[in-house]
């Protein structure tokens, strides 16, 4: 059995730790905004959609400097953020997580939308016809009927926060221990002349990642599809 190194072992406990955070923090956003995007018709959506889907076109370098502008110490949330909860985002793994869901939200929506589209909303005003709020409609028709949507949208957003590169370290930099996720020690240990092995196994290890998780989306996808036509 292939034994980890110390920097390997490091590598994929900060990278299954930042995305787990990312995208646990991300669901409940990514379920509202899908909602209004897929049952709403409002002055503005269009802006929404683009701006929800700006992390799918820009060069993630840009999106990690606007992370650094804008939750820096010298960024306006960042710096309230710092006052009211001491709370700080640059060069620690919580910025690595935020970097994370940044990315991979617009996945997350993009699935979500697809399944709020894709149910039937004859159901929802049913179950609001015989007095049920909409709270529990939510929980108890809705979410239910939507959850191999929602299970598929969290583990493309996993596997795209276990791949996040250039956001991250535009914005937290690359500090082992702390920022230094699977993809930033790869480009770390692809520099070193004595790194090339280790840099394979990660690399290695990042692609079964990967594959289970487009695996796993792709049979959300198939139950979804098989709820839904019968």
């Amino acid at each position: 059995m292939m034994e980890l190194s110390e920097i390997e072992s490091e590598a994929i406990w900060l990278s299954l730790k930042v995305s787990i955070w990312a995208v646990a923090f991300s669901i409940p956003f990514a379920l509202g905004c899908a909602w209004l995007l897929a049952r709403r018709e409002f002055i503005g959506k269009n802006i929404l959609n683009g701006i929800i889907h700006l992390p799918l076109v820009l060069p993630p370098v840009v999106m990690g400097y606007l992370l650094l502008v804008s939750f820096g110490t010298k960024g306006f949330p960042g710096a309230l953020l710092k006052e009211w909860f001491n709370l700080t985002f640059i060069f620690s793994w919580r910025g690595a997580a935020l970097a994370a869901a940044v990315v991979s939200f617009p996945l997350m929506v993009r699935t979500m939308r697809l399944s709020y589209e894709a149910m039937d909303e004859k159901l929802e005003a049913a179950a609001l016809t015989l007095g049920a709020t909409p709270f529990r409609v939510f929980f108890t028709v809705t979410l239910p009927l939507i959850m191999p949507g929602v299970l598929a949208g969290c583990i493309l957003a996993f596997a795209r926060c276990l791949g996040e590169f250039g956001a991250t370290i535009t914005f937290v930099s690359n500090i082992p221990g702390e920022t230094r996720t699977i993809p930033i020690a790869i480009f770390n240990l692809i520099q070193q002349p004595e790194g090339t092995a280790l840099a394979m196994r990660l690399v290695i290890i990042s692609l079964v990642l990967a594959m289970v998780a487009l695996v796993g989306a792709e049979m959300m996808n198939k139950k979804l599809s098989k709820i839904l036509n019968g």
